[in-house]
């Protein structure tokens, strides 16, 4: 079964040939790790910040690809500093109800850019 790559106008799409933010694979849809950078620009400066851009963008691919966060039963967050995890399940909070899905929150010494703090990967199932 092939994949097929899934876009939203409101998320910017990374340089060819370097990686998909969305793939649809049957009814699984895989969200790359997101960070809250659209273009040049950060969206945040704070982890919590950070976070509900991440989910909004989230949020957005998962729409476009006929899905909505209700369905994603697994993430992965990785953070540059685990104290701050609170911040982060804050933004979680508001974007999930009832069962969570699976996670796993991992500190990495660094992301992409040195302003980034979080960065979010998520896997959907399409129940619909």
């Amino acid at each position: 079964m092939a994949a097929t790559r899934v876009t939203h106008p409101d998320v910017a799409e990374p340089p060819p040939e370097t990686w998909s933010n969305c793939l649809v694979a049957g009814n699984h849809i895989f969200v790359a790790g997101m960070t809250a950078r659209d273009g040049a620009t950060i969206l945040a400066d704070d982890e919590y910040g950070q976070a509900r851009a991440i989910f909004d963008k989230i949020a957005k691919l998962l729409d476009a690809a006929g899905a909505s966060m209700a369905d994603v039963v697994k993430v992965v967050i990785y953070v540059t500093d685990i104290s701050r995890r609170e911040e982060v399940w804050r933004a979680r909070r508001e974007f999930f109800r009832g069962d969570f899905p699976v996670s796993t929150l991992v500190e990495a010494s660094a992301l992409a850019m040195p302003e980034l703090k979080v960065e979010i990967e998520a896997i959907a199932v399409r129940t619909g």
